[in-house]
């Protein structure tokens, strides 16, 4: 009879960075590098994409006010090596456009939107919600279109200080641009 002999082994767990990120094939998944280990999300679904559409109206009237730019995805932040994030939308303000490079965004932007959906929800909800803070991203807003809410993140010494839900009957106001109020129910439009 033999015996069997059993050995602790170490799992030893891939670091990707930056770099392993540009060599990802272009297949129509999102990549990302959240402290070092790579997270994959499928290509969003229609009602994701009805949420980026009519936050895409509302930031072209941000920007056209001259308070800055907005990007939709795909454009990565690229916060450091092992750090690289792909947000539904993001805002530079006009006094930090030089972050904005060719390829991605070098830094914190001073607002990311994230819109969940079932395979993101408990991602863009913890770790990337603590990567945006402990980056300096000032404003982070999470897009809920199961529950049809927006809650706003304002980074304070402390962390995040949590702002709402905010529901369709409510109007939110961003620190970055006060006199522009986004009714959350024009968000939600089918």
């Amino acid at each position: 009879m033999r015996s069997r002999r059993r050995e602790c082994m170490d799992i030893i767990r891939p670091v990707f960075t930056a770099k392993d990120l540009a060599q990802l094939p272009d297949d129509g998944k999102r990549y990302e590098i959240l402290e070092g280990d790579l997270a994959v999300s499928p290509s969003p679904n229609q009602q994701h994409q009805n949420v980026i559409r009519h936050l895409s109206a509302f930031f072209i009237h941000v920007e056209s006010h001259g308070y800055g730019r907005w990007y939709p995805a795909p454009f990565d932040v690229v916060f450091d090596d092992n750090n690289v994030t792909e947000p539904d939308l993001l805002f530079v303000l006009t006094e930090h456009l030089n972050i904005i490079k060719e390829a991605n965004v070098q830094g914190p932007p001073d607002l990311v939107v994230e819109v969940l959906s079932p395979s993101t929800r408990d991602r863009d909800r913890g770790v990337k919600a603590h990567l945006y803070a402990r980056f300096g991203v000032p404003e982070y807003w999470i897009v809920d279109p199961e529950t049809e809410t927006l809650t706003l993140y304002h980074l304070t010494s402390e962390g995040y200080e949590v702002t709402g839900p905010f529901r369709a009957d409510e109007t939110i106001h961003s620190t970055l641009f006060p006199d522009i109020p986004l009714n959350v129910s024009d968000v939600f439009l089918p």
